[in-house]
């Protein structure tokens, strides 16, 4: 297949999955195969493409993660970077768990047989948490205390396995503990932009390539798609949310994990 084809499909892929519950890198490690898309230069393009996903969070929230601006009033400034050192909270577990043991994971779990019990487990789990009875106490992301935002994060790690969805592990663990779904999907958002980058970061660091021109333009056009997709994700997912639970999500996950499996054996 066409690398630039295959550029187009991945960057859809990661588009649509980076912030739904379904695990991008879980999507991204299937695809990859099957579409024989593997190597240094892979590794590197799945990276750059989740670049252009978080590109897409800074401008659909940019009123509510930038604290700048003259139309600002002071509580808002002081709100905004309130929030931000809740996310930096948040961000502490996975920058030492994921520096002492990123380099293990990528090596022994990311295969097709984890991806698919940890799609399938997640998905169990996000069936059951949505089906509590339970009132959420956490009713705005400032109403989120610093120890919460730290026990976030330490969920958030959970998405190192891959398969289990960095949006399915926070998201989940906000609303475990007390966040109302809208409050638990906006911190997973903000929550991702430090994590993501500086994963992404760590990950280009450690997969320097050679790039040849046909290749550059790939990961252009792979960017490019994964930020157009991704944005209109977040719009679809910040209107759902008022409506409807998480439930079917965790019924695609088993769905896929089933498919996985089948095909494996």
């Amino acid at each position: 297949m066409d690398l630039l084809l295959k550029s187009v499909i991945l960057g859809i892929v990661e588009g649509v999955t980076e912030f739904l519950p379904i695990s991008s890198t879980g999507h991204l490690i299937i695809l990859n195969r099957f579409l024989d898309f593997e190597g240094d230069f892979a590794k590197m393009f799945d990276i750059v493409i989740q670049l252009g996903a978080i590109l897409s969070v800074v401008v659909y929230f940019r009123d509510r993660i930038f604290p700048f601006g003259a139309g600002k009033s002071g509580d808002q400034k002081k709100s905004i970077w309130e929030m931000w050192w809740k996310v930096a909270v948040g961000v502490l577990p996975a920058i030492i768990i994921g520096g002492l043991l990123g380099k293990k994971i990528q090596a022994f779990l990311f295969n097709p047989l984890t991806v698919a019990i940890s799609l399938a487990a997640g998905g169990v789990i996000l069936i059951l948490v949505e089906r509590r009875k339970k009132t959420a106490t956490i009713a705005s992301v400032a109403e989120l205390r610093f120890p919460t935002a730290f026990s976030i994060g330490l969920f958030q790690c959970l998405s190192m396995i891959p398969g289990t969805s960095r949006a399915a592990a926070t998201i989940i663990g906000a609303m475990f503990l007390g966040a109302s779904r809208p409050v638990a999907v906006e911190f997973s958002f903000f929550l991702a932009i430090p994590t993501m980058i500086a994963a992404s970061g760590y990950s280009l660091l450690s997969h320097r390539v050679a790039v040849s021109s046909s290749e550059w333009i790939a990961l252009a056009v792979g960017f490019a798609v994964s930020f157009v997709v991704a944005l209109g994700i977040i719009a679809f997912l910040m209107s759902y949310i008022r409506k409807h639970d998480f439930t079917p999500f965790g019924y695609y996950r088993i769905a896929l994990a089933v498919v996985i499996v089948s095909v494996l054996l």
